[in-house]
């Protein structure tokens, strides 16, 4: 599901204007931004397919036993796999990290409740720091509570049957998703032109209900089964937050 996006508009004027010229000696080198990451998600949360969270300032409202005692809230699991990246001279490529967390009731004041972050042991503590810069621009708001979490392996794999993310083999987290049940073709349902955080480019919300996206650790425990999940792949550097 990796995307290759061209940098090189600058580059290809320079060699223009040389053709152009003839005898000019020009020599354009390509500036490469001092972070940049291209990776994918498997992510699942609480609220009914599709999560209404990217349309509003509100996640969906939760019932419980009386059908006017409601709760607003987007419990969320979303399991990290880098297809390419770097952080200045740190390779950030196959790196894997987990995010679990709750939207709360609402962010009209870009004001979310929490968020813990787990790394794969795997991960180097120079990517881990790497990754903690990166991730704050590609999810731009401030947290009431945000965590980094125990390293715990994690499992990640995605295909045409579905995809799984575990945390720690399952006991710590996970996300099971399902391929669309009611699509009229065998390709993937995809939600395309819709904003993910503040990363400027994605391949578009790869559509699949969750069997069942869990998260076991802490206070905070949760455990869904058939609400919303789907697979992303973003693209963000550092000229995109400088612009």
């Amino acid at each position: 599901m990796n995307r290759q996006f061209l940098i090189g508009g600058t580059t290809l004027a320079l060699l223009a204007g040389v053709a152009l010229a003839g005898d000019l000696d020009v020599h354009a080198e390509e500036v490469l931004p001092e972070w940049s990451l291209n990776m994918t998600a498997i992510e699942a949360c609480s609220c009914p397919m599709f999560c209404q969270c990217y349309f509003n300032t509100e996640p969906a409202a939760h019932h419980h036993h009386d059908e006017y005692d409601s709760e607003h809230y987007c419990r969320f699991n979303i399991a990290w796999q880098v297809n390419d990246g770097h952080h200045e001279t740190t390779d950030l490529t196959g790196a894997r990290f987990w995010m679990a967390g709750d939207l709360g009731s609402g962010w009209e004041d870009g004001r979310m409740d929490w968020s813990v972050i787990h790394f794969d042991p795997s991960v180097t503590p120079e990517q881990r720091a790497g990754i903690l810069e990166i991730v704050a621009p590609l999810f731009p708001v401030e947290w009431a509570s945000f965590e980094v979490g125990e390293e715990l392996p994690i499992e990640w794999q995605a295909g045409a049957e579905g995809a799984v993310a575990t945390l720690d083999g399952g006991d710590a987290a996970e996300v099971r998703l399902l391929p669309v049940a009611q699509a009229m073709l065998a390709d993937p349902v995809v939600l395309d032109n819709v904003q993910y955080g503040g990363a400027p480019r994605h391949d578009g919300f790869v559509m699949m209900p969750n069997e069942v996206e869990a998260y076991h650790l802490g206070p905070n425990a949760f455990e869904y089964e058939g609400t919303n999940g789907f697979m992303i792949t973003v693209d963000i550097n550092a000229n995109d937050i400088a612009q």
